[in-house]
């Protein structure tokens, strides 16, 4: 039967489709490391993430974690940094290393076919970094000069001040780097902390692709051999931080046209029962394009080009954060603008088109985050970093799919009291 193309085909809400998250394989290798495996897409690529709890909560002092990230590539007992880039180079592919809150990674991306070639340059950078003096000093003076540039940008310093006010500056989500702790840093502090963070005993291993049993047998050949002990969690505790003013307005420029706000409190981490519809609730508020706060702050009053609402979580906690640039004579009017609509959120339940329309916005983007298979593989690695498995996924679509408006404004009387949110402005 011939298609009609003058007939319009059928128009569906994503609430309507049905969702599976393609499913991951475990092993451990033959020394017990876990490695999570996922066979998907039609082109010969692949992806190997390499997990280790060495992020910013677990660093001896502040600034050697992204340190350590920065340095990782820049020699090892038998290539130099331009021979491990040329390494690299050489197949097409690409090695990232990353320190976040939690956890540093290192990412590779290439062909499948020169898996085998790339796995010991892989392991030589994890295993036998030596961080170069004279590239030490490099790094130092760049990351220097970078923080100086980004500390004459409001935004930037409205970004420190907010986390150091939300989870105290002793804190690891709360303390930012210091030219002085930059400066101070020696290259025997970094190969200490790079001996006992990326010890293998803690790393979890993620691959993609369009990969098998093959790709699988030649990481056990190349990791799989390591004598590893049992990794036990460090036991640390920090203290909340005492309570401030809760507005706080920093000068940073006093010629400066723009100023930041931001605004948050401290919310549970994706264990919490609320998480979940608070998904729902802050994508409404400021979590897309079309959100509340772009609505009125952006597109009817103009203050700003844009304005976003955010659930940050991570392993040992989690904020909201609201924030947004403006002209310095207008912070005030886009600051009540907030709130106004805060308490807006308290008063009346959403109409049942408003919450569809964030309900498709959000499973929208999980119908695109499931077509790819590195995609896939990283929302697998965000549910097993946090302990979930399958089920955790189930539960996420059934709420977005049910929640209800009064479920919307029980959540938002709960949660949204402008009186536990601290403030914070960088003019």
């Amino acid at each position: 039967m011939a298609l009609d193309r003058t007939v319009a085909p059928s128009i569906h809400d994503a609430v309507e489709f049905d969702f599976k998250l393609p499913a991951i394989n475990q092993v451990a290798l033959d020394n017990g490391i876990p490695l999570y495996w996922l066979n998907a897409g039609v082109q010969d690529v692949a992806q190997i993430d390499w997990v280790f709890p060495a992020g910013l909560w677990y660093e001896p002092r502040p600034a050697i974690a992204h340190a350590i990230a920065g340095l990782l590539k820049t020699g090892t007992t038998h290539r130099t940094a331009a021979e491990i880039n040329e390494a690299l180079e050489f197949y097409g592919a690409q090695l990232k290393v990353g320190a976040s809150n939690d956890y540093a990674t290192l990412t590779l991306y290439t062909l499948t076919k020169h898996i085998p070639a790339l796995l010991p340059v892989v392991f030589e950078i994890l295993t036998e970094a030596t961080f170069p003096e004279k590239e030490l000093e490099i790094y130092k003076r760049n990351s220097v000069q970078r923080l100086l540039v980004n500390l004459r940008q409001c935004e930037f310093v409205a970004n420190q001040k907010i986390d150091a006010v939300l989870f105290g500056e002793h804190h690891p989500y709360g303390r930012y780097t210091r030219k002085d702790n930059i400066e101070s840093l020696t290259r025997e502090d970094i190969v200490a902390h790079y001996a006992s963070a990326y010890k293998f005993d803690g790393m979890r291993i993620f691959l993609g692709g369009n990969i098998g049993d093959t790709e699988i047998a030649q990481l056990n050949k190349v990791f799989g051999g390591v004598k590893i002990g049992v990794y036990t969690e460090p036991q640390l505790d920090f203290a909340p931080p005492p309570v401030s003013e809760h507005k706080l307005k920093f000068e940073n420029d006093p010629n400066a046209v723009q100023g930041a706000i931001r605004i948050g409190k401290l919310f549970p981490n994706r264990h919490h029962p609320d998480f979940t519809p608070m998904v729902v609730l802050n994508t409404l508020f400021g979590g897309y394009f079309g959100s509340r706060l772009m609505s009125n702050i952006r597109e009817e009053k103009g203050f700003t080009y844009g304005i976003h609402s955010s659930l940050i979580p991570e392993i040992h906690g989690g904020s909201i954060l609201i924030q947004t640039e403006t002209g310095v004579g207008v912070v005030d009017a886009a600051i009540e603008e907030i709130y106004k609509e805060m308490e807006l959120l308290t008063r009346e339940a959403p109409d049942e088109d408003e919450l569809l329309l964030v309900k498709n916005y959000l499973l929208g983007g999980l119908l695109g985050d499931l077509d790819g298979p590195f995609s896939i593989l990283q929302r697998w690695k965000s549910f097993i970093l946090n302990g979930f498995d399958e089920s955790r996924f189930n539960s996420n679509i059934n709420i977005y799919k049910t929640i209800t408006p009064d479920d919307v404004l029980a959540l938002a009387r709960k949660y949204y009291k402008p009186e536990e949110f601290y403030q914070v402005v960088v003019v």
